[in-house]
Protein backbone atom coordinates (compact mmCIF):
# COMPACT_ATOMS: atom_id res chain seq x y z
CA UNK A 1 0.00 0.00 0.00
CA UNK A 2 1.30 3.42 -0.86
CA UNK A 3 1.60 6.12 2.81
CA UNK A 4 -1.17 7.77 1.26
CA UNK A 5 -3.55 4.93 1.66
CA UNK A 6 -2.12 3.77 5.19
CA UNK A 7 -2.37 7.14 6.34
CA UNK A 8 -6.35 7.01 5.44
CA UNK A 9 -6.70 4.28 7.11
CA UNK A 10 -5.36 5.60 9.96
CA UNK A 11 -8.01 8.33 9.72
CA UNK A 12 -10.33 6.02 9.41
CA UNK A 13 -9.28 4.27 12.58
CA UNK A 14 -9.13 7.75 14.44
CA UNK A 15 -12.62 8.33 13.19
CA UNK A 16 -13.97 5.70 15.18
CA UNK A 17 -11.18 5.97 18.42
CA UNK A 18 -12.11 9.61 18.99
CA UNK A 19 -15.97 9.21 19.64
CA UNK A 20 -15.23 6.15 21.47
CA UNK A 21 -12.77 8.23 24.06
CA UNK A 22 -15.48 10.94 24.40
CA UNK A 23 -18.16 7.97 25.47
CA UNK A 24 -15.46 6.65 27.86
CA UNK A 25 -15.31 10.40 29.33
CA UNK A 26 -18.94 10.75 29.60
CA UNK A 27 -19.60 7.27 31.76
CA UNK A 28 -16.39 8.45 33.25
CA UNK A 29 -18.30 11.52 34.26
CA UNK A 30 -21.32 9.56 35.80
CA UNK A 31 -18.79 7.73 37.43
CA UNK A 32 -17.69 10.73 39.44
CA UNK A 33 -21.03 11.44 40.34
CA UNK A 34 -21.86 8.52 41.88
CA UNK A 35 -18.46 8.80 43.67
CA UNK A 36 -19.94 12.55 45.04
CA UNK A 37 -23.03 11.14 46.08
CA UNK A 38 -21.47 8.10 48.23
CA UNK A 39 -18.57 10.43 49.23
CA UNK A 40 -16.00 8.01 47.55
CA UNK A 41 -12.45 9.09 46.21
CA UNK A 42 -11.59 10.06 42.59
CA UNK A 43 -8.81 7.38 42.51
CA UNK A 44 -9.39 3.94 43.03
CA UNK A 45 -6.27 2.14 43.02
CA UNK A 46 -7.04 -1.74 43.27
CA UNK A 47 -10.14 -0.71 39.83
CA UNK A 48 -6.62 0.67 38.25
CA UNK A 49 -4.63 -2.07 38.53
CA UNK A 50 -6.75 -4.61 37.56
CA UNK A 51 -7.73 -2.40 34.38
CA UNK A 52 -4.48 -2.38 33.67
CA UNK A 53 -3.71 -6.41 34.07
CA UNK A 54 -6.70 -6.53 31.59
CA UNK A 55 -5.98 -4.56 29.10
CA UNK A 56 -2.62 -6.49 28.93
CA UNK A 57 -3.64 -9.30 28.84
CA UNK A 58 -5.72 -8.18 25.50
CA UNK A 59 -2.42 -8.97 23.10
CA UNK A 60 0.22 -11.59 23.37
CA UNK A 61 2.74 -8.98 21.86
CA UNK A 62 5.57 -8.13 24.95
CA UNK A 63 5.96 -5.09 23.10
CA UNK A 64 1.95 -3.93 22.31
CA UNK A 65 1.12 -5.08 26.05
CA UNK A 66 3.62 -2.49 27.25
CA UNK A 67 2.20 0.21 24.98
CA UNK A 68 -1.41 -0.65 26.02
CA UNK A 69 -0.38 -0.57 29.70
CA UNK A 70 0.84 2.92 28.91
CA UNK A 71 -1.96 4.11 26.49
CA UNK A 72 -4.89 3.16 29.54
CA UNK A 73 -2.41 5.01 32.75
CA UNK A 74 -2.59 8.08 30.25
CA UNK A 75 -6.52 7.49 29.80
CA UNK A 76 -7.44 6.46 33.41
CA UNK A 77 -5.24 10.10 34.21
CA UNK A 78 -7.24 11.84 31.89
CA UNK A 79 -10.59 10.43 33.63
CA UNK A 80 -9.23 11.36 36.82
CA UNK A 81 -8.49 15.11 35.97
CA UNK A 82 -12.10 15.24 33.93
CA UNK A 83 -13.73 13.63 37.31
CA UNK A 84 -11.69 16.24 40.15
CA UNK A 85 -12.58 18.90 37.99
CA UNK A 86 -16.33 18.07 38.17
CA UNK A 87 -15.70 16.97 41.71
CA UNK A 88 -13.58 20.08 42.75
CA UNK A 89 -13.95 23.33 40.58
CA UNK A 90 -11.03 25.03 41.08
CA UNK A 91 -11.40 27.37 44.40
CA UNK A 92 -10.03 26.63 47.22
CA UNK A 93 -8.22 28.52 50.17
CA UNK A 94 -4.74 28.83 48.41
CA UNK A 95 -6.53 30.04 44.82
CA UNK A 96 -8.57 32.82 46.76
CA UNK A 97 -5.30 33.91 48.18
CA UNK A 98 -3.59 33.36 45.23
CA UNK A 99 -6.45 36.00 43.20
CA UNK A 100 -6.17 38.06 46.19
CA UNK A 101 -2.51 38.65 45.52
CA UNK A 102 -3.04 39.60 41.71
CA UNK A 103 -5.77 42.20 42.88
CA UNK A 104 -3.50 43.48 45.25
CA UNK A 105 -0.43 43.97 43.13
CA UNK A 106 -1.78 44.33 39.47
CA UNK A 107 -0.23 47.65 39.37
CA UNK A 108 2.91 47.30 41.22
CA UNK A 109 6.40 45.72 40.80
CA UNK A 110 9.35 45.23 43.23
CA UNK A 111 9.84 48.44 45.18
CA UNK A 112 12.54 50.74 44.52
CA UNK A 113 14.25 50.81 47.91
CA UNK A 114 14.14 48.03 50.43
CA UNK A 115 16.07 46.41 53.28
CA UNK A 116 17.40 43.30 51.63
CA UNK A 117 19.39 40.23 52.49
CA UNK A 118 22.55 39.24 50.67
CA UNK A 119 24.66 36.19 52.06
CA UNK A 120 28.59 37.20 52.31
CA UNK A 121 30.25 40.83 52.20
CA UNK A 122 30.16 43.62 49.56
CA UNK A 123 31.23 42.69 46.34
CA UNK A 124 29.37 39.10 46.37
CA UNK A 125 27.24 37.91 43.34
CA UNK A 126 23.98 37.93 45.35
CA UNK A 127 24.50 41.46 46.05
CA UNK A 128 25.58 42.26 42.48
CA UNK A 129 22.14 40.57 42.08
CA UNK A 130 20.11 42.72 44.18
CA UNK A 131 21.09 45.71 43.01
CA UNK A 132 19.87 44.91 39.65
CA UNK A 133 16.40 44.19 41.12
CA UNK A 134 16.70 46.84 43.33
CA UNK A 135 17.44 50.70 42.68
CA UNK A 136 18.13 51.19 46.21
CA UNK A 137 18.97 48.65 48.06
CA UNK A 138 19.38 48.69 51.70
CA UNK A 139 21.49 45.29 51.74
CA UNK A 140 21.97 43.21 55.28
CA UNK A 141 24.66 40.82 55.01
CA UNK A 142 24.30 37.39 56.40
CA UNK A 143 27.37 34.93 57.14
CA UNK A 144 24.83 32.27 55.66
CA UNK A 145 21.99 31.42 53.43
CA UNK A 146 19.90 30.21 56.25
CA UNK A 147 20.74 33.47 58.06
CA UNK A 148 18.76 34.91 54.81
CA UNK A 149 16.04 33.07 55.15
CA UNK A 150 15.50 33.90 59.19
CA UNK A 151 16.13 37.08 58.27
CA UNK A 152 12.97 37.19 55.68
CA UNK A 153 10.96 34.41 57.99
CA UNK A 154 11.62 37.11 61.38
CA UNK A 155 10.67 40.24 59.37
CA UNK A 156 14.13 41.96 59.74
CA UNK A 157 14.79 41.56 55.84
CA UNK A 158 11.39 42.64 53.43
CA UNK A 159 13.05 40.55 50.87
CA UNK A 160 16.33 38.24 50.54
CA UNK A 161 18.47 36.99 47.64
CA UNK A 162 19.86 33.46 47.22
CA UNK A 163 21.30 31.79 44.30
CA UNK A 164 19.22 28.75 43.08
CA UNK A 165 21.33 27.04 40.30
CA UNK A 166 23.97 27.83 37.70
CA UNK A 167 24.14 26.71 34.35
CA UNK A 168 27.48 24.88 34.58
CA UNK A 169 27.75 23.58 38.77
CA UNK A 170 23.72 22.47 38.80
CA UNK A 171 21.36 23.38 41.44
CA UNK A 172 22.92 24.77 44.93
CA UNK A 173 21.48 21.85 47.04
CA UNK A 174 22.04 23.81 49.93
CA UNK A 175 19.14 26.26 49.50
CA UNK A 176 16.99 23.63 47.84
CA UNK A 177 17.51 21.42 51.41
CA UNK A 178 16.77 25.61 53.33
CA UNK A 179 13.19 25.77 51.33
CA UNK A 180 11.92 23.13 53.52
CA UNK A 181 12.46 24.70 56.82
CA UNK A 182 11.48 28.47 56.31
CA UNK A 183 8.54 29.98 54.82
CA UNK A 184 8.73 32.32 52.25
CA UNK A 185 7.64 33.03 48.69
CA UNK A 186 9.52 33.90 45.53
CA UNK A 187 8.45 37.38 43.98
CA UNK A 188 11.41 37.76 41.64
CA UNK A 189 13.79 35.56 39.69
CA UNK A 190 17.13 36.86 38.03
CA UNK A 191 19.36 35.29 35.70
CA UNK A 192 22.76 36.70 35.54
CA UNK A 193 25.64 36.27 33.91
CA UNK A 194 28.56 35.00 36.07
CA UNK A 195 32.36 35.79 34.50
CA UNK A 196 35.11 34.89 37.10
CA UNK A 197 38.49 36.30 38.12
CA UNK A 198 41.64 35.10 39.84
CA UNK A 199 42.74 38.35 41.65
CA UNK A 200 45.96 38.51 43.73
CA UNK A 201 47.18 41.43 45.23
CA UNK A 202 49.63 44.11 43.44
CA UNK A 203 52.76 42.72 41.94
CA UNK A 204 51.40 38.94 42.72
CA UNK A 205 52.60 36.60 39.40
CA UNK A 206 50.33 33.39 38.88
CA UNK A 207 53.41 31.71 39.70
CA UNK A 208 53.35 32.60 43.07
CA UNK A 209 49.98 31.56 44.17
CA UNK A 210 50.03 28.70 46.61
CA UNK A 211 46.79 28.94 47.68
CA UNK A 212 43.05 29.79 45.88
CA UNK A 213 40.27 30.71 47.78
CA UNK A 214 36.46 30.79 46.64
CA UNK A 215 33.14 29.60 47.22
CA UNK A 216 32.14 25.80 46.17
CA UNK A 217 30.38 26.79 43.47
CA UNK A 218 32.71 29.03 41.97
CA UNK A 219 35.03 26.40 42.17
CA UNK A 220 33.20 23.94 40.54
CA UNK A 221 32.53 26.70 37.77
CA UNK A 222 36.40 27.31 37.01
CA UNK A 223 37.11 23.47 37.29
CA UNK A 224 38.89 23.45 33.93
CA UNK A 225 41.19 26.36 34.61
CA UNK A 226 42.25 25.22 37.79
CA UNK A 227 43.05 21.44 36.93
CA UNK A 228 46.11 23.74 34.92
CA UNK A 229 47.40 24.49 38.28
CA UNK A 230 49.83 22.33 39.75
CA UNK A 231 50.24 22.08 43.45
CA UNK A 232 47.88 25.05 44.20
CA UNK A 233 45.61 23.98 47.58
CA UNK A 234 42.29 24.99 46.63
CA UNK A 235 39.99 26.15 49.72
CA UNK A 236 36.21 26.47 50.55
CA UNK A 237 34.62 29.96 51.78
CA UNK A 238 31.81 31.90 52.30
CA UNK A 239 31.51 33.19 48.84
CA UNK A 240 33.72 34.78 46.37
CA UNK A 241 33.56 38.38 48.07
CA UNK A 242 34.85 36.95 51.60
CA UNK A 243 38.02 35.54 49.01
CA UNK A 244 38.55 38.55 47.89
CA UNK A 245 38.42 40.08 51.09
CA UNK A 246 40.75 37.69 53.10
CA UNK A 247 43.47 38.10 50.57
CA UNK A 248 43.51 41.75 50.45
CA UNK A 249 43.80 41.73 54.28
CA UNK A 250 46.68 38.84 54.31
CA UNK A 251 49.62 39.64 54.63
CA UNK A 252 50.56 36.63 52.67
CA UNK A 253 52.19 36.83 49.20
CA UNK A 254 51.43 33.32 47.90
CA UNK A 255 47.62 33.48 47.96
CA UNK A 256 44.88 34.39 45.51
CA UNK A 257 40.91 34.60 45.26
CA UNK A 258 38.10 33.93 42.74
CA UNK A 259 36.19 36.53 42.59
CA UNK A 260 34.13 39.59 40.42
CA UNK A 261 35.53 42.23 38.64
CA UNK A 262 33.53 44.58 41.24
CA UNK A 263 35.45 42.69 44.07
CA UNK A 264 38.80 44.06 42.09
CA UNK A 265 38.01 47.42 42.35
CA UNK A 266 36.63 47.19 46.00
CA UNK A 267 39.14 45.47 47.49
CA UNK A 268 42.05 46.85 45.55
CA UNK A 269 43.57 43.88 44.01
CA UNK A 270 45.10 42.87 40.12
CA UNK A 271 44.15 40.21 37.98
CA UNK A 272 46.12 37.17 37.23
CA UNK A 273 43.56 35.08 35.01
CA UNK A 274 40.11 36.94 33.61
CA UNK A 275 37.23 35.17 32.82
CA UNK A 276 38.69 31.45 33.83
CA UNK A 277 34.84 29.76 34.08
CA UNK A 278 34.56 26.75 32.19
CA UNK A 279 31.60 28.05 30.13
CA UNK A 280 31.47 31.94 28.26
CA UNK A 281 28.05 30.98 28.92
CA UNK A 282 28.20 30.83 32.68
CA UNK A 283 24.45 32.06 34.63
CA UNK A 284 23.36 31.94 37.83
CA UNK A 285 19.84 32.51 38.61
CA UNK A 286 18.76 34.22 41.74
CA UNK A 287 15.60 33.95 43.49
CA UNK A 288 13.90 37.07 45.40
CA UNK A 289 11.73 35.88 48.63
CA UNK A 290 9.36 37.68 50.33
CA UNK A 291 7.76 36.85 54.03
CA UNK A 292 4.43 37.72 51.92
CA UNK A 293 2.83 36.67 48.94
CA UNK A 294 3.32 39.03 46.37
CA UNK A 295 2.48 38.71 42.45
CA UNK A 296 3.37 41.18 40.39
CA UNK A 297 2.08 42.03 36.60
CA UNK A 298 3.28 39.37 34.29
CA UNK A 299 4.16 36.50 36.67
CA UNK A 300 4.79 33.19 34.23
CA UNK A 301 6.56 31.00 36.13
CA UNK A 302 5.61 29.05 38.97
CA UNK A 303 7.63 27.21 41.52
CA UNK A 304 6.19 24.35 44.04
CA UNK A 305 7.20 21.45 46.15
CA UNK A 306 4.81 17.90 46.30
CA UNK A 307 5.56 14.95 48.61
CA UNK A 308 4.59 12.05 46.51
CA UNK A 309 3.66 8.41 48.16
CA UNK A 310 5.95 5.83 47.66
CA UNK A 311 4.37 3.74 44.89
CA UNK A 312 5.02 3.21 41.34
CA UNK A 313 3.80 6.06 39.24
CA UNK A 314 3.10 8.70 41.68
CA UNK A 315 5.09 11.22 39.93
CA UNK A 316 3.81 9.99 36.64
CA UNK A 317 0.58 11.14 37.61
CA UNK A 318 1.57 14.73 38.16
CA UNK A 319 3.68 14.74 35.31
CA UNK A 320 0.64 13.61 33.09
CA UNK A 321 -2.07 16.28 34.91
CA UNK A 322 0.96 19.33 33.68
CA UNK A 323 0.74 17.77 30.77
CA UNK A 324 -3.09 17.30 30.31
CA UNK A 325 -3.45 21.47 31.69
CA UNK A 326 -1.16 22.45 29.14
CA UNK A 327 1.71 23.18 31.61
CA UNK A 328 5.58 22.98 30.68
CA UNK A 329 7.88 21.52 33.36
CA UNK A 330 11.06 23.90 33.50
CA UNK A 331 12.79 22.60 36.35
CA UNK A 332 12.04 18.69 38.18
CA UNK A 333 14.57 18.59 41.42
CA UNK A 334 14.35 16.05 44.07
CA UNK A 335 15.99 16.24 47.49
CA UNK A 336 15.89 13.16 50.49
CA UNK A 337 13.38 14.06 53.36
CA UNK A 338 14.81 14.94 56.57
CA UNK A 339 15.09 11.62 58.67
CA UNK A 340 12.83 9.31 56.19
CA UNK A 341 14.76 6.69 54.65
CA UNK A 342 14.71 6.40 50.39
CA UNK A 343 11.77 9.47 50.43
CA UNK A 344 12.20 12.59 48.13
CA UNK A 345 10.45 16.00 48.12
CA UNK A 346 10.04 17.30 44.56
CA UNK A 347 10.68 20.67 43.27
CA UNK A 348 9.02 21.83 39.78
CA UNK A 349 9.19 25.11 37.95
CA UNK A 350 6.81 25.97 35.94
CA UNK A 351 5.69 28.41 33.14
CA UNK A 352 2.49 29.09 32.58
CA UNK A 353 0.70 32.57 33.72
CA UNK A 354 -0.70 32.73 36.83
CA UNK A 355 -3.83 34.37 35.44
CA UNK A 356 -5.37 31.19 33.06
CA UNK A 357 -8.13 29.30 34.19
CA UNK A 358 -5.50 26.31 33.89
CA UNK A 359 -3.62 27.60 36.32
CA UNK A 360 -5.67 27.51 39.30
CA UNK A 361 -6.83 24.30 38.00
CA UNK A 362 -3.82 22.73 38.49
CA UNK A 363 -3.36 24.33 42.10
CA UNK A 364 -6.49 23.48 43.08
CA UNK A 365 -6.07 19.83 41.75
CA UNK A 366 -2.06 19.56 43.30
CA UNK A 367 -4.07 20.28 46.93
CA UNK A 368 -6.32 17.68 46.78
CA UNK A 369 -4.43 14.44 45.52
CA UNK A 370 -0.69 15.29 47.22
CA UNK A 371 0.47 13.95 50.26
CA UNK A 372 2.07 16.88 51.01
CA UNK A 373 1.91 20.66 48.37
CA UNK A 374 3.53 24.07 49.25
CA UNK A 375 3.14 26.82 46.56
CA UNK A 376 6.52 28.95 46.75
CA UNK A 377 5.44 31.50 44.89
CA UNK A 378 4.93 32.69 41.08
CA UNK A 379 7.21 35.36 39.33
CA UNK A 380 8.72 36.75 35.79
CA UNK A 381 12.51 36.39 35.51
CA UNK A 382 14.69 39.11 34.44
CA UNK A 383 17.75 38.89 32.50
Amino acid sequence: MELKDLRNEINAIDAQLVPLFLKRMGVALEVAKVKQEKHMPVLDRTRERELLKAVGEMTDDPDLRLYTRLLYADIMGLSRAYQRKYLHPPVSPLTAQLQSAIEASSKSDLPATAVVACQGVEGAYSSIACERLFKQPDIMFFKTWEGVFAAVQQGLCQYGILPIENSTAGSVNHVYDLMNRYKFYIVKSLRMKVDHNLLAKEGVQLSDVKEIFSHEQAINQCSDFLSTLSGVKITVCENTATAAKRVSESDRRDIAAISSKDCKALYDLRTLSENIQNSDSNYTRFICIGKNLEIFPGANKTSLTLTLPHRPGALYDVLSRFYALDMNLLKLESRPKPNSDFEFRFYFDIEASVYSDNFMRMIAELEDFTEQFCYLGSYTESL
